[in-house]
């Protein structure tokens, strides 16, 4: 029985047909969230009945990564769900079809490809926050932090988690707002500091916060909308959006330009870029690209969006290479390996 069930949650992975043999399976690489493959899938197969959504599913970094190592023998058709920053670096690449969607043109502009050769188009935003635990905090008679630096306090030495830059477009959102923020030299000095308090730099991005909900730790640092579905599950968090401003990152999408299924894609494209399809990201996400859409939940934080900072999504995409690998030089020594999937 147990292999029957592992076999039919295998298949449904990778997307059975839904609507027959005329249907055509395109390879979809994302980093959105497991519980968001389902109804994204559901609405796009509606909206575009010729075509199945093959979902390819992992954390950001490794998805980057994978679609780089696969460039002379592409196996995606499209993306759909990953970092903005990524889709930069693809495009840098020459790996993408130009392509602007039907209704671009109502999204707001920074959800938009500013660059010649339109590529790539963004879905939601997504922020650095604080979960901390505030009966943790109380037993260790802490104050909630209020600024990034008071996570550098003493009694947080080994209470902190934080998801791993190189494998996590949330771990990369942090670093690479901290060295827009502070400035390289004291963003760099900033996070030695941080390293200090650090317990491990975990492969997923949602588990921190997860972790401190479940008081394992005080402090876990995750994006916004994660720190609101635990908080509202009545886990004792307090989100914190530090004060001195929080790095961000677009969810975006674009079609591999070796795709042979590109008329398919577009379709899609078109779809992803619309009201209905913003309708469903806001479901999930606090930010999404098209205005007036958003109905963030109770316990998000209000001031949240006032406190992201001026983020050079460019530059983290040129500098990605650079960056991540300092890091792994400085901290990868407390980076935590991914467990195995069942």
């Amino acid at each position: 029985m147990l292999r029957f069930l592992l076999a039919l949650t295998l298949w449904s992975s990778i997307g059975l047909p839904a609507g027959g043999a005329d249907r055509t399976r395109l390879s979809v690489y994302t980093a959105l969230e497991p519980e968001q493959h389902a109804p994204v899938k559901a609405a796009i197969e509606a909206a575009v009945p010729g075509v199945e959504i093959a979902w390819v599913w992992d954390q950001t970094g490794t998805i980057t990564d994978r679609i780089l190592a696969e460039r002379a023998a592409p196996k995606a058709d499209m993306v759909l769900g990953l970092a903005a920053t990524s889709l930069q670096v693809f495009k840098a690449a020459d790996l993408l079809l130009t392509y602007r969607p039907r209704g671009a043109e109502r999204l707001r502009p920074a959800f938009r490809d500013a660059d010649d050769g339109y590529a790539w188009t963004g879905m939601d935003a997504y922020l650095g926050v604080i979960c901390f635990n505030t009966q943790a905090g109380e037993r260790a008679r802490l104050s909630a932090p209020v600024f990034w630096r008071d996570l550098l306090a003493p009694a947080l030495k080994g209470q902190i988690l934080m998801p791993n830059p190189v494998q996590t477009g949330t771990g990369y959102l942090l670093v690479a707002g901290w060295l827009q923020s502070m400035g390289e030299a004291a963003g760099w000095a900033f996070m030695d500091a941080l390293h200090e308090n650090v317990a491990a730099y975990l492969p997923v991005a949602a588990t921190p916060c997860r972790e401190a909900a479940d008081g394992r730790s005080v402090v876990g640092l995750t994006y916004d909308m994660r720190a609101a579905t635990l908080r509202a599950t009545g886990a004792p968090l307090r989100i914190v959006v530090p004060a001195d401003g929080v790095g961000w990152e677009l969810e975006a999408f674009a079609i591999l330009k070796s795709t042979p299924h590109a008329d398919l894609a577009r379709q899609v494209a078109d779809w992803a870029a619309s009201r209905e399809a913003n309708l469903l990201y806001a479901r999930t996400f606090a930010v999404v690209a098209h205005p007036g859409l958003a109905t963030p939940p109770p316990d998000y934080p209000p001031h949240a969006e006032a406190r992201m900072i001026r983020n050079n999504l460019a530059w983290m995409a040129e500098n990605r290479p650079r960056i991540l690998a300092e890091w792994s030089r400085r901290y990868g020594a407390k980076a935590a390996p991914l467990a195995p999937r069942e």
